[in-house]
Parts: structure tokens; C-alpha cells; sequence
């Protein structure tokens, strides 16, 4: 579980003025913002690095999200210890700066610094927002993450997704000794961490609601059986003791069930476990096989990829397994469906003559569009917004394999890298972290 890092999260600075500047990203592309980030204003010397730091992350944010575009800072007028006093409207707009943010460090003692911020619409000369937090050696990077979600939501009405994590399955190794290692990082790549040894293999790991655990599935004792993994402790047990091999798994809503695949008897089904009590339930009944299960976000259906029709295709069933019907009638094979966050649509893997795509569809599978193809692109997974996909691509190098990993907004104009230290695959983005 992530501490809480913030000594004080308040409004401190009132404004009569929303966000009059506010980006429309339900239509199409979107022309970015042009926004002005300056360093923070320190107030001792020992402030200076971290004052080019905070909004050096906070830049980063906001430019991969491809809603907002940083004007260069050698074009700034103002110095950052005024334009945190009292900015000078004129100077910014001289620059084509419709938005600026502005941030005073003020020393707290035992190593803590107030982070005072402020975003301003620069035209009509209003604070659109302003708040305090407090740093330190272990949360400054959060604390950035955190302004650039504010300055997301301020400016698009939406919540951000930049104070968030990645679970994912790190590859390294040629392509017949292949090593797969569970790992964890900020949205950013940073504070990677490496959670298994690499000596038993392992594959789609989901995050719990509240981000204390993960689920996945692993090889270990060369039986493939769904565990969790317990961030606070390290400790990983097998979810249930069942007679055949189990995969795939991801969390209710709620986070009291986990819903995986059975494969036993040659039948491969779809299973949700309750996990106080470890008692199963069977949810499909059915000689196809029914696999990658997603619950929707109030937790009444479950989309899910299926062969049962002869072609493998997606299906939406409620919770009970009753009134399966099936939503994928596209050309071509589906899989990996997964249920955005917002409920509104559903991502999925296609494939068709011999290429790969991530796409979308709604739930009752109208308005399917593909966003991004590759020689091999698959397993979608959802910023917790509900704006941006993650996935994998591979790309053929001869005997070698590499894959990495990417994301995109919606429109499928603005896709950029994320940073792994080597290739990766089977990405899973965490839910929004609240305090």
C-alpha cells in the first residue's frame, strides 16, 4: 500500500473563476494548449534542484498526455521569484501563454518543503487553482504528479492519471530462454522494482482496487496457477486449489472477488472466487473455451473472449452467467477484452489477416474502431481515467524477441513509449490512488 506522503492537501488560494480555458477532448484531436512552466521560486539554496525538478515532472505529465504543449522556457520574461509574487499577465501573453503555473518552496524543517502552486488563466488574468503540499526526500516525485493531475482536471474537466502505477511482466533473455519478472513502476518509469526472481514464469498481472495486491498467473512448481502478491509484505499465495490449471485473473470492483479461467477435463470455463471465504463459483457453462474475463464497473456483467461460436470472439454475460450474447462481428479473431473504467467502452485485441490492433468498441458492440496496429500489438489495459490505453508491441529482430511497451489516447493521434529499463510485456495501469 502507498503512505501517504502529503502533510497538507488544501485549497488555499480562492478564485470566483472555473476553468473559462478548457479543452473539448470528446472531439476528435485536440489542439494542444500552449502552457507556461517555469522553475519554483526557492527561497534557500537548498531548494534549487528541487525547484527545477517539480516542474520538470510536472512538464513531462502534462506533454505526453499530447493535450498541452510547453512554450520554451529561454522565451520567459518574468523571473519564477515574481511570477510566483504577482505575474506579470502582459509578459505571458506576449509568448502565446494561455496558461501559466507558478510555485513558491518555503523550508519546513526536518527536511520538509512547502510546495505552494498556482495555475492562472492568463488572458482574463484569473487563478483557476492553488494548493499546498509538503516535501520531502521520499514524495516529491508524487507531489509533482499530483500538481500535473490538478492542472489535467483543471484545464479538461476530467480526472488526470499521472499519479498512478504500472505493473508489468519485464522480459529479458533470447527467445528460447526467455526470463519473465514480475515488476512495478510509476507512470513515468520511475521507482521501477523488480517483484519476482525471474526463475518461475509469469504472466498477466492485474492491480486490486485499492492497489494492496496483485494477481497473476505463474508457472511456479511447473503447475500454472493464479497467485496474489501482497505489495505491503512480499508474501505471494495461490488463489484456491483447484484441480486444473487457472489463469488469467483480474479483481472485482470491489475488490472482494477475483475472477479467473479453469481449464480441467479438457473444458476451459469462467470461475469467480470470493475472497474471504475462497469459495468458487462457476460463472459460464460451455464445451468452448471462455477466457480473459473483465468486469464491468458496477460489477453486474463480465465481457469475455470465446471460441464457442467457432471463431474466437467476445461475449458479454452478467454476473450470474445468464444471457451471454455475443458483440464482436467484425472480420477477423478477438481477444483480451477489457471494460474501460468510465463503463462506456470496451477494448480488445484484433486480429485479421496476419496483423495485430488494439481497438474499441461499446458494450453492446456498436462503433468498434481500430486505434493502433503492429506486427504484433496486444494486451490492452486502461489509464485510470478512461482516456489512454496501455499495451505491448513486438517487433520482429530476427531469432530475438522485443517487446515494449506504449501508450495512447483515444483518437490514436498521440502514442509515446513507456519507460521500461528492458523489454516488456502485459501491462496492467492501477486505479486512481485516493487518500
Amino acid at each position: 500500500m502507498r503512505h501517504i506522503f502529503i502533510a497538507i492537501l488544501l485549497f488555499v488560494f480562492t478564485s470566483s473563476a472555473h476553468a473559462q480555458m478548457r479543452l473539448d477532448i470528446t472531439k476528435g484531436t485536440v489542439e494542444p494548449i500552449s502552457i507556461a512552466i517555469p522553475e519554483f521560486a526557492a527561497t534557500t539554496p537548498a531548494q534549487r534542484k528541487l525547484a527545477r525538478d517539480l516542474p520538470d515532472i510536472i512538464s513531462k505529465d502534462l506533454i505526453s498526455s499530447g493535450l498541452f504543449r510547453k512554450i520554451d522556457p529561454n522565451s520567459y520574461i518574468q523571473d519564477p521569484v515574481s511570477t510566483a509574487t504577482k505575474p506579470r499577465f502582459s509578459e505571458w501573453r506576449s509568448i502565446d501563454a494561455k496558461a501559466l503555473v507558478s510555485a513558491k518552496l518555503v523550508a519546513e524543517g526536518q527536511g520538509n518543503t512547502r510546495v505552494e502552486y498556482r495555475l492562472w488563466d492568463v488572458f482574463s488574468q484569473r487563478q483557476l487553482n492553488g494548493m499546498v503540499y509538503v516535501a520531502n526526500d521520499g514524495n516529491w516525485r508524487r507531489i509533482a504528479h499530483l500538481i500535473a493531475d490538478d492542472i489535467y482536471k483543471r484545464m479538461t474537466g476530467e480526472n488526470g492519471y499521472f499519479d498512478s502505477r504500472i505493473v508489468y511482466i519485464a522480459e529479458s533473455g533470447t527467445m528460447g530462454q526467455r526470463v519473465k519478472r514480475l515488476a512495478i513502476m510509476d507512470f513515468d518509469g520511475a521507482n521501477h522494482k523488480y517483484l519476482t526472481n525471474g526463475r518461475d514464469l509469469v504472466l498477466t498481472p492485474r492491480f486490486s482496487p485499492n492497489e494492496q495486491m496483485i494477481a497473476y498467473m505463474s508457472y511456479k512448481g511447473g503447475k500454472p496457477r493464479v497467485y496474489l502478491y501482497n505489495l505491503e509484505s512480499g508474501q505471494q499465495t495461490i488463489l484456491g486449489d483447484f484441480p486444473g490449471m487457472t489463469f488469467s485473473p483480474r479483481f472485482s470492483p470491489s475488490g472482494k472477488h477475483v475472477i479467473m479461467s479453469l481449464a480441467k477435463n479438457g473444458n476451459t470455463d469462467i470461475y469467480e472466487l470470493e475472497l474471504n471465504t475462497r469459495r468458487a463459483r462457476q460463472i459460464t457453462f460451455n464445451s468452448g473455451i471462455d477466457t480473459s474475463p473483465s468486469y464491468s464497473p458496477d460489477g453486474s456483467r463480465i465481457v469475455f473472449e470465446s471460441d464457442r461460436g467457432g471463431s474466437q470472439q467476445l461475449y458479454v454475460v452478467d454476473t450470474h452467467g445468464d444471457k451471454a450474447k455475443r458483440i464482436s462481428f467484425g472480420k477477423g479473431r478477438y481477444a483480451n477484452p477489457v471494460w474501460s473504467p468510465r463503463g462506456d467502452i470496451i477494448a480488445f485485441t484484433k486480429m485479421q489477416k496476419g496483423k495485430f490492433y488494439i481497438g474499441v468498441m461499446k458494450p453492446d458492440g456498436s462503433g468498434e474502431r481500430l486505434i493502433t496496429t503492429a506486427y504484433h500489438v496486444e494486451g490492452p489495459t486502461w489509464a485510470p481515467n478512461g482516456r489512454y490505453l496501455a499495451y505491448f508491441k513486438e517487433v520482429p529482430q530476427g531469432k530475438r524477441r522485443s517487446a515494449k511497451l506504449y501508450a495512447i489516447d483515444l483518437t490514436g493521434y498521440n502514442e509515446w513509449p513507456l519507460k521500461t529499463p528492458k523489454d516488456g510485456s502485459d501491462p496492467a495501469w492501477s486505479p486512481l490512488h485516493e487518500e
